[in-house]
């Protein structure tokens, strides 16, 4: 779904942890029509220098650092007018036990999955408002999980952090209406990593209704819809195949 948008080079699409994975896959898709867009990256890899190649914007970011998101607003705000989009991908997955610290795990979310959209959002709010006013709405979008709505044995922190950024949603959806749109994505399991044997990737797609893991894509064709709605805000989208029809049956 092509997002049809004024495609001003000074107000562009900002996505956090876009070197990678969805990220990645939802800042190529954008660039492909013609979209403004940045991507932040914690530290330099070779694919990088190919997405600058591709026209796409990079800025470093570190989100772990107590001043990353402040770093990181102050440099958007001195290279842009206004933001179109500001979409929370960043995200780390650790989970309880072995030689990981409880404390340390529960801190680590929750400075990459809550602290750090929520400094933004505020930090950007100027931004996005400057867009929404020109241009019509801007929107920030929070990229969740599944887990946000289940919980998960194994990864709590992760989980609540989650649960706390979809919650986020409501309040900024409220803050910054009629100007900025406010939505989240909670997906289940979209792609495989490269090593995921068989027996494994049976049972993940025998989780949902649908009996599939569709791949990146899904997450693009949301993140489209959200950006082209101008009837949408404070909502959560759930990618999950009926995954919670299937747990229940």
């Amino acid at each position: 779904m092509p997002v049809n948008d004024n495609n001003d080079s000074n107000s562009p699409i900002v996505i956090t942890g876009g070197a990678q994975r969805l990220g990645l896959a939802v800042a190529r898709s954008l660039r492909a029509q013609r979209q403004s867009v940045v991507i932040t990256y914690r530290r330099e890899r070779p694919l990088l220098e190919q997405l600058r190649h591709e026209g796409i914007e990079t800025i470093h970011a570190d989100f772990d650092d107590a001043d990353g998101p402040d770093l990181l607003a102050a440099e958007l705000a001195t290279r842009y007018r206004s933001l179109r989009a500001l979409i929370h991908n960043a995200s780390q997955w650790l989970p309880e036990g072995g030689d990981n610290d409880h404390s340390q795990v529960m801190e680590r979310m929750l400075k990459v999955h809550v602290r750090a959209p929520y400094l933004l959002n505020l930090a950007c709010g100027e931004l996005l408002r400057r867009h929404g006013d020109q241009q019509g709405p801007a929107d920030i979008i929070h990229m969740s999980d599944y887990v946000a709505s289940t919980g998960s044995s194994k990864h709590i922190a992760y989980a609540a952090s989650k649960a706390a950024l979809e919650n986020l949603t409501l309040s900024f959806a409220s803050k910054y209406a009629p100007l900025v749109k406010v939505n989240s994505i909670a997906p289940a399991l979209l792609m495989f990593n490269p090593g995921d044997d068989e027996t494994y990737r049976q049972k993940a797609r025998s989780k949902s209704l649908l009996g599939i893991v569709p791949g990146a894509e899904e997450a693009v064709n949301a993140v489209c819809y959200l950006l082209q709605s101008r009837y949408l805000t404070g909502k959560t989208i759930a990618l999950d195949g009926g995954r919670h029809l299937a747990r229940a049956s």
